[in-house]
């Protein structure tokens, strides 16, 4: 008997890879502006995302739609304990976006405020969905079929390190973005600017990598058990690896590999964060079993994604093949 629940979580987990992937470059480049004060560079780093920026976010909604419709206690349960972060990073979507278009088509007097709420937009947004990810590995306490906790219950040092974690991966996303897609100053700058921010971002995956089994003893017999010890030995020896590969790469002023690097990174983050909460999607003992819709349910909305996935991954690669190459200061999507 075909197992629904697996194939769905699936879906979600490579919905929201596809999601942190590509809004999070989109998102970094709102946090890199404080970096980088000129008027036409900060256009030029805008215009590499113009074409395709809105179109990212459609895996947010597939994500979002998939656990409603696949875990709906999932769903009511993370919208409960979550709400005000996943307010909060609406809110920021929504502002970023709005200042995205009318920085455009501002007057050079308006244009600076514009510039300051695509900071903050994209700044909040990004924080948001670190502290939903903190929170979510820290846990929720459910009684019955309901969230048992506070509304505030996110707000604590690990839910709020992971917000400012996350910052700083979507920085190095974005900064390496720029790399692979501008020339000439602005590609030295975010060549610069790409080792630090790699720096903070291992100093970032070290401690979160030591603070959840440290506080999570599921999480430290997940990991340090044997034979589990010697499976998943391979994730911090990748991670060290891409890092040191990424800084060789920058040192050399090549232009793809690091955003390549950044991705393995980033899917490497992820993939840690998996293993230390599988098979449960509401840390600490709700598996996918115990929050799965019945399986006529996802059976009839996996015909519909069947067909509406392939289309989404057609659409994003086609965009992203006619927008590529490197932008230059005279071009503008706007």
């Amino acid at each position: 008997m075909i197992d629904f629940s697996i194939i769905w979580f699936a879906i979600i987990v490579f919905a929201t890879l596809m999601y942190i992937v590509m809004d999070g470059f989109d998102l970094g480049i709102g946090i890199l502006f404080p970096f980088n004060k000129d008027a036409v560079e900060r256009d030029m780093m805008v215009n590499t995302v113009a074409p395709v920026w809105d179109g990212n976010e459609t895996w947010l909604v597939l994500g979002g739609a998939g656990l409603y419709g696949a875990f709906p206690l999932a769903y009511s349960v993370i919208a409960d304990a979550l709400a005000i972060p996943l307010t909060a990073m609406l809110i920021g979507l929504i502002f970023r976006g709005v200042a995205f278009e009318f920085r455009f088509k501002a007057t050079e007097e308006h244009r600076a405020f514009w510039d300051k709420s695509f900071i903050a937009g994209s700044l909040l947004a990004t924080f948001s969905q670190g502290v939903a990810v903190g929170a979510m590995i820290d846990g929720f306490p459910v009684k019955g079929r309901a969230f048992a906790g506070s509304a505030m219950d996110w707000l604590a040092p690990f839910p709020l390190f992971c917000g400012i974690g996350l910052v700083i991966a979507y920085a190095l996303l974005g900064c390496t973005w720029l790399i692979m897609k501008t020339e000439h100053d602005l590609h030295r700058k975010m060549s610069a600017l790409a080792t630090p921010l790699i720096v903070a971002l291992l100093v970032v995956m070290g401690i979160i990598s030591l603070w959840t089994p440290f506080t999570h003893d599921a999480i430290a017999h997940r990991w340090f058990t044997r034979p589990n010890l010697f499976w998943f030995l391979p994730v911090p020896v990748l991670v060290l690896l891409c890092a040191w590969g990424l800084v060789r790469a920058i040192k050399r002023e090549a232009h793809y590999s690091p955003f390549l690097l950044t991705l393995a990174l980033v899917f490497l983050g992820f993939s840690g964060l998996g293993i230390s909460v599988w098979p449960n999607i509401i840390p600490p003992s709700v598996t996918i079993w115990d929050a799965a819709s019945p399986p006529q349910s996802q059976a009839f909305m996996l015909v519909g994604s069947l067909l509406i996935i392939p289309m989404i991954l057609g659409y994003t690669f086609w965009s992203y093949y006619v927008f590529r190459g490197k932008i230059k200061a005279d071009e503008g999507y706007h």
